[in-house]
């Protein structure tokens, strides 16, 4: 049976140079983080240079990805929280173009790397932190103050609303990591089922079929995944960039 976690494994393209004594390297995973740009700017200005009243594919899927995240982030964050488009915008394309170039047979997914999501996530987080002080000043400490809370339980509450603000990076950065790196190991381990029991004659093929047919299912399972932790992970920055904005409860 194939290693399900060679997959994961990041292998040196070329070296640049050295910094320090450092070696400064070109890996597969820096490849496929390239190719997921130059796909997004495929996608968005092709669908954009033609530009038609009825829509062809290219521009459909532009517009409907453009006005998805629009909608989802003025319906957190507000009119105020359009500032922050282009951020969002670049982390659901960049996230759920990786996913699904992750899901192609002998690719590399990006996102199934604790290092790239928490990177995404501590992004975020600061972002929330300057802007929040720089928009409120002292003021941004209401969001650890919920309204309506007696006394002598509030120290306690602003103790668990502060670990829970803290806590955010690790929670945003590995639900996605986890989610994505357990279905391509579930993926890889019933691939494996296939070409084990393929191996044992007339009577193995038939039993490889469940297992082929588990796998289809499985990819289009995949596929909606990488939809949707793209969502999660978009829809808990705008919620973050919510309270940033309007940081009373």
């Amino acid at each position: 049976m194939a290693d399900p976690i060679h997959q994961f494994e990041i292998t040196k393209i070329a070296t640049l140079g050295h910094i320090g004594g450092h070696e400064i390297a070109f890996t597969n995973s820096a490849l496929f983080m390239a190719i997921t740009v130059v796909g997004i700017w495929a996608l968005l200005i092709g669908g954009s240079t033609r530009r038609a009243m009825v829509p062809g594919r290219l521009q459909s899927i532009a517009e409907l990805s453009y006005e998805f995240v629009a909608d989802t982030l003025n319906s957190t964050a507000g009119k105020e929280g359009m500032k922050f488009f282009p951020l969002v915008f670049t982390l659901f394309m960049f996230i759920l173009t990786a996913n699904i170039i992750g899901l192609i047979p002998y690719t590399f997914t990006v996102t199934s790397h604790i290092i790239i999501t928490a990177c995404m996530a501590l992004m975020v987080f600061f972002t929330v932190l300057f802007y929040g002080f720089y928009k409120n000043g002292l003021k941004f400490f209401n969001l650890f103050v919920p309204h309506g809370i007696p006394i002598f339980v509030l120290p306690l509450i602003v103790i668990i609303e502060v670990l829970s603000f803290l806590s955010r990076p690790l929670s945003h950065s590995v639900r996605l990591f986890a989610n994505i790196l357990a279905g391509h190991i579930t993926l890889k381990v019933f691939a494996s089922f296939i070409t084990l029991l393929g191996g044992l004659g007339i009577f193995g093929i038939f039993g490889a079929a469940l297992p082929l047919g588990l796998v289809v299912a499985l990819t289009a399972l995949e596929l909606l995944v990488a939809f949707l932790q793209a969502y999660v992970f978009t829809i808990l920055t705008c919620i973050y960039l919510n309270d940033a904005i309007h940081p009373g409860h």
